[in-house]
């Protein structure tokens, strides 16, 4: 499991298992937990690749980043580690 320390959104984690290229088992710790699982079941089994290129720049309301572009960030993050 990847933890990932999220920056400038209510959600303070991310945790997420990549496995062949798919994104597998997204758990976000605190935030909106209906948007933040909803979001956690569409990615489910999606290419890494096609995830950071749906969820990417993202805003929040005034923020400029949101929980969705933090996994984009997290993802990154992962690749430049692992891929």
């Amino acid at each position: 499991m990847y933890e990932y320390k999220t920056s400038g959104t209510c959600a303070k984690q991310i945790a997420f298992e990549v496995e062949d290229r798919k994104v597998k088992n997204v758990q976000f710790t605190a935030g909106c937990a209906g948007n933040l699982s909803g979001i956690s079941s569409l990615i489910e089994g999606m290419d890494i690749d096609d995830v950071i290129k749906r969820l990417d720049g993202l805003s929040c309301g005034p923020r400029l980043t949101s929980c969705p572009d933090q996994l984009a960030k997290a993802l990154k993050a992962y690749k430049d580690k692992h891929i």
